[in-house]
Formats: structure tokens, C-alpha cells, sequence
């Protein structure tokens, strides 16, 4: 385990706060981001051809994919169109792993993007604080 320097400790425990404090929709607006952050990481890592790193951060984008799924309530009708959505974009990050192809990342990233964007209107819509959005 690496040394953190007073500041890195500082950042973690504030990270570590951010995510303990949020609410539901506030953790699924972390996630949304976080694959966007992860997408973006992959796409730069691909372009520099360090494939390892690219692997790394699609895998990533992925777990946060699955865990959405997983979280899914099905007695929702809405649910089986998001449980849609993201197994298509599961398998697009799959098809994007394997071959390394930045216009596949480029595509989930829009999807992404706008979910994201939309998640953001659906939490105003129903007066739920977002932020840093």
C-alpha cells in the first residue's frame, strides 16, 4: 500500500465523505460520472497505445455497468428499459475491450453523457440537490 502525503490523505478522507453522505440518487450520479471519467481514461490510453491502461478503465466502466443492472427494481416498468440500455452498453464495452476501437468508446461516452444529463434533469424535476453538476 502506497504512502499518502498529508494532502492525498486530506482528498481521500474528503472522497470518502462525499460518497458516505449521498443520497440515491446523488450515488447514481457518482457512478454515471465516474464511467464518464473511466471512458475518457480508456480513449486517451488507447490513442497513446498503452493497452493495459485501456483494458483497465473499460473494465472499470463495466463494473460500474454491472452494478447498475444489478441494482435495477424490476416491478418498475421503466426498469427493464434501463436494464436495456445498459446491456447494450455492456456489451458495446466488451466489443470495445477487445478491440481497442476508440469510435465504440466514443459511442458508450455519448450514451453516457446523455443518461448522465438526464439524470441530472430527473433530480431537479424532483428537487434533489445535485451537486457539483
Amino acid at each position: 500500500m502506497p504512502v499518502l502525503s498529508p494532502q492525498q490523505q486530506a482528498y481521500a478522507q474528503y472522497k470518502n465523505n462525499k460518497v458516505m453522505s449521498a443520497s440515491g440518487p446523488e450515488l447514481t450520479l457518482m457512478l454515471y460520472d465516474g464511467a464518464i471519467k473511466f471512458l475518457n481514461i480508456a480513449d486517451f490510453a488507447i490513442e497513446k497505445n498503452d493497452l493495459g491502461k485501456a483494458h483497465q478503465h473499460i473494465m472499470k466502466t463495466e463494473r460500474i455497468i454491472e452494478y447498475l443492472r444489478n441494482t435495477l427494481d424490476m416491478k418498475y416498468s421503466v426498469a427493464q428499459d434501463f436494464e436495456n440500455m445498459y446491456s447494450y452498453i455492456y456489451r458495446r464495452l466488451v466489443e470495445a475491450n477487445i478491440s481497442k476501437d476508440r469510435e465504440i468508446i466514443a459511442e458508450v461516452n455519448g450514451h453516457m453523457h446523455a443518461i448522465r444529463d438526464n439524470w441530472v434533469e430527473v433530480m431537479k424535476a424532483n428537487h434533489i440537490m445535485v451537486k457539483d453538476a
